[in-house]
């Protein structure tokens, strides 16, 4: 009698075939929202980026392991800088920066959880960088430029490394990662950007920063799913069919933006 064969180590489990086209309808949505707020801009613009926010840090919260209260105080403190922010109030400044900081340190003090009080500067400074950029004489142009660079990284992305597979990026951290996917988010993303400089005329020095950024998206995609294994989940939420919580849409954005508002910054005063 043959011993029997030892049983195979489970894979990810693969994607059901209707799962892009899921995935690709609430992303348009998700896209034309984002696009319409943007284009309104102020009070609108302000209203979507402080609801994302607060719906990423209650994400957060649970991916740090945190009670109902603790997340709460969380999201209290992180409400007061994203009120400063709001074009009714003082707007994105060095007050708002002192708030964030403020915010964090009593989130950590009252709730003694470090990671849940780094949430807060996690989707407060996005959300302020994200207001700078539009208050710009062209941040109708720059803010589009901002989130396009980190869509175009994740579509390149995803059908590079569908496509042509080869050596993961980062196995432990981010199994359907390759190197492969990195590569295509970054042409998709420079094309996007040259795009930008030619029809939208965006300064072609940021144009050309788009590689940069899109890297640093992936870093962030990366950092989320650090947190994900961390906490043993593979979605931050259910929120959004095929794409899984807010933090999974925006984990790219959230160092993107803060980058693009530091170029932003250094080019002026250059």
């Amino acid at each position: 009698m043959t011993a029997p064969e030892p049983a195979s180590e489970p894979g990810p489990e693969p994607r059901k075939p209707s799962d892009l086209p899921r995935r690709a309808v609430v992303g348009i949505i998700l896209i034309a929202v984002a696009v319409a707020a943007l284009y309104a801009g102020g009070t609108i613009f302000w209203i979507l980026i402080s609801v994302a926010s607060l719906l990423m840090l209650s994400e957060w919260a649970d991916l740090a392991g945190a009670g109902q209260s603790q997340k709460r105080i969380a999201m209290f403190s992180a409400s007061i800088p994203l009120a400063i922010i709001s074009p009714l109030a003082a707007g994105p400044g060095f007050f708002a920066v002192g708030l964030i900081a403020a915010a964090t340190f009593f989130t950590g003090i009252v709730t003694q959880r470090t990671q849940l009080a780094a949430g807060v500067v996690y989707v407060s400074l996005p959300a302020m960088a994200l207001l700078f950029i539009r208050g710009q004489d062209s941040g109708l142009i720059l803010a589009f430029w901002t989130l396009a660079i980190v869509w175009a990284t994740d579509i390149g992305a995803y059908f590079a490394g569908r496509s042509i597979g080869g050596p993961k990026l980062m196995p432990a951290v981010s199994p359907s990662k390759t190197w492969s996917g990195l590569a295509g988010g970054m042409i998709a993303a420079v094309f996007t950007g040259l795009a930008f400089a030619h029809w939208g005329g965006i300064p072609l020095g940021l144009a050309l920063a788009s590689l940069v950024l899109a890297v640093v998206a992936q870093g962030g995609d990366l950092f989320e799913s650090a947190l994900k294994r961390r906490a043993g989940v593979k979605d931050s939420g259910t929120l959004l069919p095929g794409h899984g919580g807010v933090l999974d849409r925006l984990d790219g954005l959230v160092p993107v933006a803060p980058m693009v508002a530091l170029l932003i910054l250094a080019d002026g005063m250059l």
